[in-house]
């Protein structure tokens, strides 16, 4: 009987030692990496004697599972730590999301319509060219019903070309406003919050206690990407630079008034070592199949680019025509023209796919309005067919000291950091940490970013960089002048690789793109076109273009190019043109005169370094010639 009593007395103290508690948790710590982020939260909790079993509710459901940490357990041991998704009731669909969602469906249903208009076309003018021949064995045509006939194709050809045209331009406005709408789409949609992440911590104790748990885990829908301002308000005067951080998530769950860390580290990189094994040779060998090698690149994902244009180029630099530009897990796309020129909308995308026939596919994240592309010859392509449509367009002390006020830089010998320097400034705003591989800004001020495809922009640092300024033209690709600007020791900045605003002289000049791996120990910047340098490239009048001689065409060519400063101060000008390279024994250029500019036999580059005063005009010329056998033809 008291064995009994004493049962009845223990089994509520039983019962409530192992239930679970909903327990409350307060994000406290975000760090941000290029793509993805580490969630760091807190919560106060009484521990009994015993079995205690915690759940942590309305998380992101995006968590990472393998990433779960737990910190401050005292002498607490863990169980077990188990993540569910909590599937809440579906909330009704908002009306605005509605009108939207159904405006999508009619502009799907238009496109595919038109579609199909197209492929129709395409058809039968595949079917009229099949049938246009005419069969010489008839007997019974006349020249009045040839003459018929060839009017009939020819005009039945051209409103078939012409309402081809027409339907491309309506499917690629049509393109547009689907990419929109999707875009607000998503920004209305709330799904996520309909799944909510849950936390079950289950931990044992010798005795009462309370603790103030840490828990940290990452999620992947978050990112952040780097914008900066450059600023030239004379070549006199340094540049002041802008480094701005654009933060993004969509968790499902908003950080309300809490720290960030911006990192330039990518938790999703694969770390691991490759191990490089011999390569053995044999007939009807395909063990050792050519892979293409991963490539490093800093370029990521910059989700408020909505359209993309640019150059693709193979490895000796000259324009790839009909390279497919294909949107990555879609058969939209579009084609590059004959100068290599392409434009595609890509909003609500991730990345871009070039293939060509004779290179290796290359993939890139969606990093910049303007990605020129540089092609690697080698694998085999099969043909891939584009069936979306988008029209293609025809020292350290010295950097220190130029750092704005309020920047500190400082380092913890509790982290793995090696190098940083601890300068102790009022009123900072940012504390940064430079380690071997990456590089940390501690925001001071805190932030609320919330859950959904908008951007919060956070200033990271502002500074003054010396540099050395000077005009840039190569006429013949472009008559325009280029004010450029070149900095030396740039890798003290930890610039990473990202789009630019450029302002010159108090005036938007437009964008450029800092590609830090694309240099070596200077970063050169362009600061958008000058209007007052003049420069013209005409050809030599009275200079004897063509002759023959015996089965040989001669094709004499000379040029003169004449720069012009229209500014008040003096300038530094470097103008590059070229003579043609000859890749056959049968075609000779000679007679070279290069107008004593610096010229490389090799690659045929000829460049001048002119010293111009307000004003002043200079002229420079160059001839050369070139022959080959009059049977042939070279486009010159």
């Amino acid at each position: 009987m008291k064995n009994l009593l004493l049962l009845y007395f223990l089994l509520p103290l039983s019962i409530f030692a192992n239930s679970e508690k909903p327990t409350t948790s307060k994000i406290e710590k975000v760090t941000v990496y290029l793509e993805g982020a580490s969630i760091e939260r807190t919560s106060s909790i009484n521990l009994i004697s015993g079995e205690n079993t915690f759940v942590f509710n309305n998380l992101s459901p995006d968590i990472d599972e393998n990433s779960i940490q737990v910190s401050g357990l005292g002498d607490a041991s863990i169980i077990s730590i188990v993540f569910n998704i909590d599937f809440l009731e579906k909330k009704e669909t908002s009306q605005e999301y509605k009108s939207v969602e159904n405006l999508l469906k009619t502009f799907q249903q238009q496109k595919n319509q038109i579609e199909n208009e197209i492929a129709g076309y395409n058809e039968e003018l595949q079917l009229l060219q099949k049938n246009q021949r005419i069969n010489s064995d008839a007997t019974n045509l006349t020249v009045e019903m040839i003459k018929e006939m060839s009017v009939y194709y020819r005009n039945r050809v051209t409103e078939i070309k012409n309402e081809i045209f027409k339907q491309q331009l309506l499917l690629s406005e049509l393109s547009k406003s689907i990419s929109a709408h999707q875009s607000e789409l998503l920004k209305l949609d709330d799904s996520k919050k309909e799944q909510r992440g849950e936390i079950t911590l289950k931990l044992n104790n010798q005795k009462p206690a309370n603790l103030v748990l840490k828990l940290k885990y990452n999620i992947k829908n978050a990112g952040w990407f780097p914008l900066y301002d450059i600023r030239a308000t004379n070549t006199s005067s340094p540049i002041e630079f802008s480094y701005k951080a654009n933060v993004y998530q969509q968790s499902g769950t908003d950080w309300e008034n809490v720290n960030v860390v911006l990192s330039t580290g990518d938790p999703n990189t694969n770390n691991i070592k490759p191990k490089l094994f011999p390569k053995y040779l044999n007939f009807n060998n395909r063990s050792y199949a050519s892979r293409t090698p991963v490539r490093n690149t800093a370029r990521k994902y910059n989700p408020t680019i909505h359209k993309v244009s640019g150059t693709v180029y193979d490895d000796t630099g000259l324009p790839l025509p009909g390279v497919n530009v294909i949107i990555a897990g879609t058969s939209q796309g579009t084609q590059t023209d004959f100068d290599g020129n392409y434009a595609i909308d890509v909003q609500g995308y991730r990345e871009l796919t070039y293939s060509y026939v004779g290179f290796e596919t290359e993939k890139l994240p969606i990093y910049a309005s303007t990605m020129n592309v540089s092609m690697i010859a080698g694998s085999a392509l099969e043909e891939v067919v584009v069936t979306g449509y988008s029209s293609p367009i025809s020292e350290k002390s010295d950097w220190l000291a130029n750092r704005a006020k309020g920047i500190v830089t400082s380092y913890d010998p509790s982290t793995s950091y090696s190098e940083a320097e601890n300068l102790q400034q009022d009123n900072s705003t940012m504390i940064k940490e430079s380690g071997l591989t990456t590089t940390r800004f501690e925001i001071r001020e805190k932030y609320t970013i919330k859950s959904n495809a908008e951007i919060t922009v956070i200033a990271v640092d502002e500074f003054e960089l010396p540099a050395l300024f000077q005009h840039y033209a190569a006429p013949e690709l472009n008559e325009n002048v280029f004010l450029t600007a070149t900095i030396k020791n740039w890798e003290k900045f930890d610039f990473l690789a990202g789009e630019a605003n450029i302002y010159f002289e108090g005036n938007y000049a437009g964008k450029s793109f800092i590609d830090p791996q694309a240099t070596a120990d200077t970063l050169n910047l362009s600061l958008g076109m000058d209007p007052n340098i003049i420069v013209k490239r005409e050809k030599l009048e009275n200079f004897k273009s063509k002759s023959f001689l015996g089965g040989t065409r001669i094709v004499a060519k000379g040029y003169t190019i004449e720069v012009k400063n229209n500014k008040k101060t003096p300038i530094t000008l470097v103008l590059e043109d070229r003579i043609p390279i000859s890749e056959n024994k049968e075609i000779k250029v000679e007679d070279v005169e290069t107008g004593l500019s610096e010229y490389n036999d090799k690659t045929g580059i000829m460049r001048w370094k002119l010293q111009l005063p307000p004003n002043a005009t200079d002229k420079k010329e160059f001839t050369y010639t070139v022959k080959y056998p009059k049977y042939k033809k070279v486009y010159l």
